[in-house]
C-alpha cells in the first residue's frame, strides 16, 4: 500500500507552493509563499522515491528522517508525520522556510539528480509543522521529573534556543541570558518577515517560556552581568552568542553618512514590523524610501537587504558582487525572488570607495574577471584596470559577513580560548571549551553559518551538559 501511494515522480512534476505575484509581494513584509493545500502536499510527498541512501537525509545537518515523514504525509498520517519531524529538529517550521535546501537537502535528491526534479522537502516540512501547531499537535514541555541543576545559555538565537529545549525537557533549570528585548536573535531581527513571519518564532519561544525557561532579556554580558558571576550562579554554561561584528569596507570615503551596517539596516526593518519606536529608521538613516540603494555582498544577509530595500519603496536597489551568479555563496531561489522583485545584480563587481562630502552619493566600483583557483579552490577575482565607474548611490548597505567579537576580552576570562580567527575553541563532538562545564555552540564556533547547524549544535551540546550534570553527580554521591 504504501510503495502505491510513493514513486510517482514518473508522472508527477514537481511543484512549489504557489508564491505571491512579484509587484504585490513587494508591497508588504508577508511571506511569499502561500501554504500547501492537504492534497497538494500529500501529492508532493509521493514523489519521493524512497530510495535505499536516501542523501536528502544524510546532507541535512540534522539527519531528519526526511524519506520517513515524506511517506507519512503521502499516505495522510500528519500528525506522525510532524512528530517524527520534531524528533530531530527542535524548529522544523522555521527550517522548512529559511534553509537553503536547494543547497541541502532537495540539492542532492535522487531523484533531482536523475533529471526529475527534487521533491519539495522544505515546503512539505513547513506544512506538517503548521498543521501541528493549527490542529494542537505541539505539545506543552512538561518535563516528567524536575531537577535541581541549573544550566545558563548566553544568546538566544536559535542555537541557545535548541539546546534550552533540550535541557528543560530533561527537567533541567535553564536561565537564558541574552542582550536584546525579545528573544530569538537572527531569527526576530536579522531576518526579514517575507521569509520568516516573526509569529512563528514568538510561537517557540512562548512554548520555552511556557514550559519553565527562564529569560533574562536586555542583559549584555560583561557589562549588566560578569561571565564569572554567571558561570557562580550555574552548574554548567552554554555560549551561544553568534556573531554580530560586521566585516568592514574601507577605501576613500568609507565614513560617509549613508554607509551603514546591514545587521543594523535589517533590525530596524525587523523593530518596525513589531510596531517599536525606530527613530533611526523615521529619520531615513535606515529607511531605503526612495533611495537609490547599492548592497555590496552576495550571501544571504544581502539578499535580505535588497529586498527589504523593494518593499520600503527605493527608487533602485543593485547588488554588487565581486564573483559571478555561478559563485554566488546565496541562495539561488533567494536570488531569483530578487530579480523577481526588481533588485538588479552587477556581477564581477567591488567597490573601492564612495563618492560625495558628508554624505554619500556614489560608489567607486572596479569591474573584476575570475582568474585562477584560489586555497579554497574557488576562482579568485582579479581587477580589470582602467574599468571602473560610479554606481549612484544615497544609501550602501554592507552585507559583507560576520566575524566574532572578542569574547575572551569583553568578558574579562583570558582563559577561554580561541582559535586564530576569534571564534571559541570548541570539541567537536561534545562542544566542550577549554574551560570546565563551559560549551559553546553554533556561529561564535563555526563562524558564520546556517541556523540548521545552530539548532545541531545546540542540541548536541544539550545532551554533553547532561552528560556532564550525571558525571558530576555521581561523583558528589561518592
Amino acid at each position: 500500500m504504501a510503495t502505491q501511494r510513493m514513486l510517482k515522480f514518473v508522472t508527477l512534476s514537481k511543484e512549489m507552493p504557489e508564491k505571491r505575484e512579484a509587484s504585490v509581494r513587494a508591497q508588504d513584509f508577508n511571506e511569499i509563499y502561500r501554504e500547501f493545500a492537504i492534497a497538494k502536499a500529500e501529492e508532493q510527498a509521493s514523489r519521493c522515491s524512497q530510495c535505499g541512501v536516501p542523501y536528502c537525509q544524510s546532507h541535512c545537518p540534522l539527519h531528519n528522517n526526511i524519506p520517513d515523514w515524506l511517506r507519512m504525509t503521502a499516505e495522510g498520517r500528519l500528525q506522525e508525520a510532524y512528530e517524527l519531524s520534531q524528533s530531530t529538529n527542535t524548529f522544523p517550521e522555521i527550517c522548512g522556510r529559511i534553509c537553503p535546501q536547494d543547497r541541502l537537502c532537495e540539492g542532492n535528491c535522487v531523484i533531482e539528480q536523475s533529471g526529475h526534479g527534487t521533491v519539495t522537502i522544505g515546503a512539505v516540512e513547513k506544512f506538517i509543522t503548521d498543521t501541528a501547531w493549527d490542529n494542537g499537535w505541539v505539545k506543552p514541555i512538561k518535563p516528567v521529573q524536575e531537577r535541581a541543576e541549573s544550566v545558563a545559555i548566553i544568546g538566544a538565537g536559535p542555537g541557545g534556543l535548541a539546546a534550552a529545549d533540550v535541557l528543560r525537557r530533561a527537567g533541567v533549570q535553564v536561565t537564558v541570558y541574552d542582550r536584546y528585548d525579545r528573544a530569538g536573535g537572527l531569527l526576530t531581527y536579522g531576518i526579514p518577515g517575507f521569509k520568516l513571519e516573526k509569529d512563528v518564532v514568538m510561537q517557540r519561544i512562548a512554548q520555552l517560556e511556557q514550559g519553565g525557561v527562564q529569560f533574562v532579556l536586555n542583559c549584555n554580558v560583561g557589562e549588566d552581568i560578569t561571565f564569572d558571576a554567571i558561570r557562580g550562579k550555574h552548574d554548567a554554561v552554554v555560549i551561544a552568542t553568534g556573531v554580530y561584528k560586521s566585516r568592514d569596507l574601507g577605501g576613500p570615503g568609507a565614513g560617509a553618512q549613508g554607509i551603514v551596517r546591514a545587521i543594523d539596516y535589517l533590525t530596524a526593518s525587523n523593530r518596525k514590523s513589531f510596531g517599536d519606536d525606530v527613530p533611526e529608521y523615521d529619520s531615513g538613516e535606515l529607511n531605503a524610501a526612495g533611495k537609490r540603494v547599492v548592497v555590496v555582498g552576495g550571501g544571504d544577509t544581502a539578499m535580505d537587504c535588497v529586498r527589504t530595500a523593494i518593499r520600503q519603496g527605493a527608487q533602485s536597489v543593485k547588488c554588487l558582487y565581486r564573483r559571478d551568479r555561478a559563485n554566488m555563496p546565496g541562495s539561488q531561489r533567494e536570488v531569483a525572488n530578487a530579480e523577481e522583485e526588481g533588485v538588479d545584480f552587477v556581477w564581477l563587481t567591488a567597490p573601492k570607495g564612495f563618492s560625495g562630502g558628508a554624505a554619500v552619493e556614489g560608489v567607486l566600483v572596479e569591474k573584476m574577471r575570475l582568474g585562477a583557483p584560489d586555497a579554497t579552490g574557488r576562482q579568485a577575482p582579479e581587477i580589470i584596470e582602467g574599468a571602473d565607474y560610479v554606481e549612484e548611490a544615497d544609501l550602501v548597505i554592507k552585507a559583507l559577513g560576520f566575524e566574532p567579537e572578542e569574547l575572551p576580552k569583553l568578558w574579562g576570562v583570558e582563559e577561554l580560548a580561541v582559535t586564530r580567527w576569534g571564534t571559541v575553541k570548541a570539541d567537536f563532538a561534545s562542544h566542550a571549551t577549554s574551560l570546565p562545564g563551559v560549551y559553546a555552540v553554533g556561529d561564535i564556533v563555526r563562524g558564520a553559518s546556517l541556523v540548521v547547524w545552530a539548532i545541531r549544535d545546540g542540541r548536541e551540546a544539550a545532551g554533553s551538559v547532561l552528560d556532564y550534570l550525571a558525571t558530576a553527580q555521581a561523583v558528589a554521591a561518592e
